[in-house]
């Protein structure tokens, strides 16, 4: 075994665990939101927050340290598709670190100090929206890096915008709001 196969394999490992695990988080949450079961989506998304920071940052921190390795000793950067790749991971840790943990901070607090209100519900909201786009963007960076494409492929590059496109419309086109009902 060579060391390029060591390091392609923790690369692929850090990505099962951010993407997958933050998934799993997600589609509870769209499963409680579906059902309007408050209480779930909360517990969906407080996990999101707690675990923000403890094991998303460092998993994909993880997942761009092997990949840059193997790009600087191996890959190169000129590619395609490693430039979509980093593209895509700047935009989802961004997304991270300036939407959902500020958000998750600022919902937690208020429902310490408020309880389940329709405001805090409202913010969860806007977490699960983001969510949608953020996870649209892991599809195309997990897409990417398996099929590599490069500018001839116009096709792939047209169904990566679509999905970027659709995870933004699902995002952002309606409104999701999930509020208490009056029992």
């Amino acid at each position: 075994m060579d060391w390029y196969s060591i390091v392609k394999f923790l690369h692929v490992v850090s990505a099962i665990l951010w993407v997958g695990g933050g998934f799993v988080l997600f589609l509870l949450g769209v499963l409680a939101e579906r059902a309007g079961n408050i209480e779930d989506k909360l517990l969906a998304i407080r996990a999101s927050g707690q675990l923000g920071g403890r094991f998303f940052a460092p998993t994909s921190m993880l997942t761009l340290v092997f990949g840059l390795i193997m790009c600087g000793f191996w890959v190169g950067f000129a590619d395609l598709w490693i430039v979509i790749g980093l593209v895509g991971y700047a935009t989802t840790f961004s997304i991270g670190m300036l939407i959902f943990k500020p958000t998750g901070e600022r919902m937690g607090a208020m429902i310490a100090e408020q309880g389940v209100t329709p405001a805090a519900l409202s913010i969860g909201q806007r977490m699960m929206n983001w969510a949608r786009l953020d996870y649209a963007v892991m599809l195309v960076i997990i897409a990417d890096m398996v099929l590599k494409p490069t500018l001839h492929d116009v096709g792939i590059l047209a169904g990566m915008a679509m999905v970027v496109a659709l995870g933004a419309a699902l995002a952002f086109g309606g409104s999701r709001q999930m509020v208490p009902s009056a029992a």
